[in-house]
């Protein structure tokens, strides 16, 4: 994996009935609805986040 390497995360499923917590990390992740997808860095502080939320989230990796 490369320094710059960065994540794809797209929003699945909904936040209705899901814990506030968990609402609030995809609003950090900058996910605002269904379908929604924004690339981040792959760092341990993005990857702790999507591993919260991976019920709701797809991830994939692309190029920097």
């Amino acid at each position: 994996m490369s320094s710059s390497a960065k994540l794809k995360v797209t929003q699945i499923k909904s936040t209705i009935g899901r814990p506030e917590k968990q609402e609030k990390i995809l609003v950090g992740l900058g996910l605002r609805g269904l379908h929604r997808s924004v690339v981040v860095d792959n760092t341990p502080a993005f990857r702790g986040m999507i591993k919260k939320v991976l019920h709701l989230v797809t991830v994939e990796e692309v190029a920097g």
